[in-house]
Order: C-alpha cells, then sequence, then structure tokens
C-alpha cells in the first residue's frame, strides 16, 4: 500500500470507528429511554384505571349499601344485592362480578354460564389461579390483581386488572375489572416510535459518517493532487536548474579554456615559429625566444592544472579534505592578495567521499562570492570535527549583503540556494549570517556510522 493511501485509510478508520461507537452508544441509551418510557406510560396508564377501579367499586358499594346496611342476611336480601350489582354496567366490557369465599360464582352479568360453578383452581393461560389470586388480594385490603381474562366485546383472552373488595359479613367478594389492551397498544406505540427515531437516528448519523468518508477521501484526493502538482513542479526545476548548472560549468571551462589556455597555446605557437625563422636566419636571440615560448607552455600546463583542480581537485582524493582546502585557501590567499587563516581540527579523520566533496564545494563557493563581491581585507577558514558531526565556518570582513535579496536571485555556480538543498539531502544545517565588516557561513554535518 502506497503512502498516500495509508494516509486516507488513517484518517478514514478513526472516523468509522468513532462513527460505529457514537451509533452504538446512541441506540443503547435511546433503547433505554424508550423501555423506560413504555414502563413510564404503563405506570401512569395502570395508576389512572385503579383510581377508576375504585371509584367503580365505591359506586357498586354505595348502590348495595341501604340493602347491605339494612342488617338483613336472608336469601332474598342477598338476591336484590346481586340483582342490583348485575344491573351496574359501564362500556361495553365494563361489568361486576361475586364471588364466596370458597371461589363458587355468585353474579356474571357478561359470562352467566359460570354462576353457581366453583373457579378457584381455574388458571389463566400463563398459570395464574385467578379467582384464588382475587380472594387472597380481597383479604389482604390491596384488592388489585392482574391476570388474563376473556374479554367480552372480542371474545379475546386478554389481560386484566381488577379491584376486589371483601363483604365481611356474607363472606362475598365483590370486584370489577378494566381490560389493559389499551395499555399494551399505548406501549407498544411508544416502543414503535422510539425504535422509528432509532431508525432515523441511525441513519442521520451513517449519513453523516458517509459525507465525513467523502470529504475526508476528497480531501485526500486533492492534497495528492496538489502534491502531485507541487512534486512534478519541483521536479521540472530540479531539471531546469541542473541544466543550467551543467550549461554554466560548460561556459566556464569554455570561457577558460578560450580566454586562457587557448591563448597561452597560441602565443608559444608564435613563439616557437618565430624560434624557428629566427634559427634558420642564424640569429643569436633565436635561443632567448624558444626559452620564452617554454615559459608560457609552462604557464599553458599550470593554467590546465588550476582548471583541474577547480573541476575535481587531486587532494581531495590523495591527502582528504583538510589538505584540499588548505590548497585551496593558499591558492586563494596568493590570487587574491587576501589574508587567509585556517584552521582545521579533523585529528586526521578521512571523510566519506560525498562529504567531503560537499564541504570543498561550498568552500570554494564561498571564496569565490568573497573575491568578486565582499571587498574583504581577511578571510577566516575554520574545520573541525564535533561529536558525531564536522563544522564548518568561513568568515569574512568584508561590506556585506542583503541576505534575503540574494536568496531569491538565480545566481551563478552552485550558489546558496544549491548550497542549502546539498547540506540538507546529507542531513545537515546551513546558516548564513551577514552585516557590514562580518559575513558568516556554517555548516553543521552529520557523520555517517
Amino acid at each position: 500500500m502506497q503512502l498516500k493511501h495509508k494516509i486516507v485509510a488513517l484518517a478514514i478508520l478513526p472516523l468509522l470507528l468513532a462513527s460505529a461507537v457514537i451509533g452504538a452508544l446512541v441506540l443503547l441509551h435511546a433503547q433505554r429511554l424508550g423501555e423506560q418510557q413504555a414502563r413510564l406510560i404503563e405506570t401512569s396508564i395502570i395508576a389512572s384505571k385503579q383510581t377508576e377501579l375504585k371509584h367503580y367499586v365505591e359506586l357498586a358499594l354505595s348502590a348495595i349499601t341501604p340493602l347491605y346496611g339494612s342488617g338483613r342476611d336472608d336469601p332474598a336480601i342477598q338476591q336484590q344485592v346481586l340483582a342490583t350489582l348485575a344491573g351496574l354496567d359501564y362500556g361495553s366490557d365494563g361489568y361486576f362480578f361475586v364471588y364466596d369465599g370458597t371461589g363458587r360464582n355468585l353474579m356474571h352479568p357478561r359470562q352467566p354460564e359460570l354462576v353457581g360453578r366453583n373457579l378457584l383452581t381455574m388458571t389463566d393461560p400463563y398459570g395464574v389461579h385467578a379467582i384464588q389470586a382475587l380472594l387472597t388480594s380481597a383479604r389482604s385490603g390491596d384488592g388489585f390483581q392482574r391476570y388474563h381474562w376473556q374479554k367480552p366485546s372480542t371474545g379475546q383472552l386478554t389481560e386484566k386488572l381488577a379491584y376486589v373488595v371483601m363483604l365481611d359479613r356474607w363472606g362475598w367478594m365483590l370486584g370489577t375489572g378494566l381490560y389493559l389492551d389499551d395499555v399494551e397498544q399505548a406501549t407498544g406505540q411508544a416502543r414503535a416510535e422510539v425504535a422509528a427515531n432509532i431508525r432515523g437516528t441511525m441513519w442521520a448519523i451513517a449519513g453523516v459518517a458517509l459525507v465525513a468518508v467523502l470529504l475526508v477521501f476528497a480531501g485526500g484526493l486533492t492534497l495528492n493532487l496538489s502534491e502531485h502538482r507541487l512534486a512534478d513542479r519541483k521536479l521540472q526545476l530540479l531539471a531546469q536548474r541542473i541544466v543550467s548548472s551543467q550549461e554554466e560549468e560548460r561556459s566556464r571551462v569554455s570561457r577558460e579554456l578560450h580566454d586562457g589556455i587557448s591563448q597561452l597555446l597560441v602565443s608559444v605557437k608564435f613563439q616557437l615559429e618565430l624560434a624557428c625563422h629566427e634559427l634558420e636566419a642564424g640569429r643569436a636571440q633565436a635561443l632567448g625566444t624558444l626559452r620564452g615560448g617554454l615559459a608560457r607552455l609552462g604557464e599553458a600546463i599550470a593554467e590546465v592544472r588550476r582548471i583541474s583542480h577547480d573541476l575535481r581537485p587531486s587532494l581531495l582524493d590523495s591527502f582528504g579534505l583538510a589538505a584540499a582546502i588548505g590548497q585551496l585557501a593558499a591558492e586563494f590567499e596568493r590570487r587574491s592578495g587576501l589574508a587567509v587563516e585556517y584552521q582545521e581540527r579533523l585529528a586526521g579523520a578521512r571523510l566519506p567521499d560525498r562529504e567531503s566533496v560537499a564541504l570543498f564545494r561550498i568552500v570554494q563557493e564561498a571564496l569565490t562570492n568573497i573575491e568578486r563581491h565582499a571587498q574583504a581585507q581577511s578571510v577566516s577558514i575554520a574545520l573541525a570535527q564535533s561529536g558525531p558531526a564536522v563544522q564548518l565556518r568561513v568568515c569574512d570582513d568584508g561590506i556585506g549583503f542583503d541576505l534575503a535579496r540574494i536568496e531569491q536571485a538565480h545566481s551563478g555556480g552552485i550558489g546558496l540556494r544549491n548550497i542549502r538543498e546539498r547540506i540538507e539531502h546529507l542531513g545537515g544545517r546551513f546558516t548564513l549570517s551577514s552585516a557590514p565588516g562580518r559575513t558568516e557561513l556554517m555548516v553543521i554535518l552529520p557523520l555517517p556510522d
């Protein structure tokens, strides 16, 4: 996998993971809140139904109070009470029922077939002994009981909430109940709404995550294209700079060959031709002319050596960097007339070829610039090893220059920009400071292990 793909993956994967975690947390909390809401709705409805049932039972008790409170216990009065309760109903599914203490049904207006039957051991589909539980609840004073019973309007078994009280003197249980299918409907609707909200939230999170992933992908693609364009521009500039440097170096060598060696060789040729004519004429000055030609030939040989030394100093290969810079400093002092102070503290260490060539070229470029532009009187060069690095410092007492303007200009030779790029390529540091009276170039270059 390429680096750019790894970067995009590292940006997208945490985003997807964070979105998944957020979605899971939202889902968990939404489900909990939905369940709490459903239980709250159920509790609220049950509480309202309990209050309603108490009111119904109180109304029934009020209706039979004149009969029950008369103090009579004969079967006739009891039948009147049962008839009165049978006539009290509310809605299609609201009615009262009466059982004796043994669980025998005494009155059931909606299911008359149950009258006279003992239902104490009867259970609903969930195993609840409904009548027995009602008797227990009525005797304990709580009065409320939930069980499943056939709903008259639909004929289906439906959960029911009943409230019962005891008519202690006769040992009867009086009660009524409300069916809870509306509670199931309300809680089911609440749960359905919560589920719909959860789905909507999850889709929203997924949409946001998708948009974020697309934005990251688009940003990565844009950055990749931008980096490609920038890299292409840098490669083009580098190629142009290399070609320009090659052409400038060829032009310099061509000028030196034409202006120096060619003129010297032409002068030698004229000297030798003149010596030949003088010898043929028997003139005595022919020997002096010949010697002058030999001297000019020696100058041509020295110029060839100088050009060769500029291209690749032989001392750099034979004796190392310290000796090559020493020779360069000595030749510069002799040629320019400036005082050059050279100090080296490498302790005889031999540097690798790349580092040696880079430092030598930097000194060469620095001295060339000093000679051309600095108007200096003295130059100091210091070369030393400092721990795992080598340090080079070149100073002069010239007029200085505007560093920002020089770096923006396209100068000849390797130039300040090329010096910096060369040092950065080798992992070193390059600093340059300039002011009237002092210009200092400092290079710190790490040595390979």
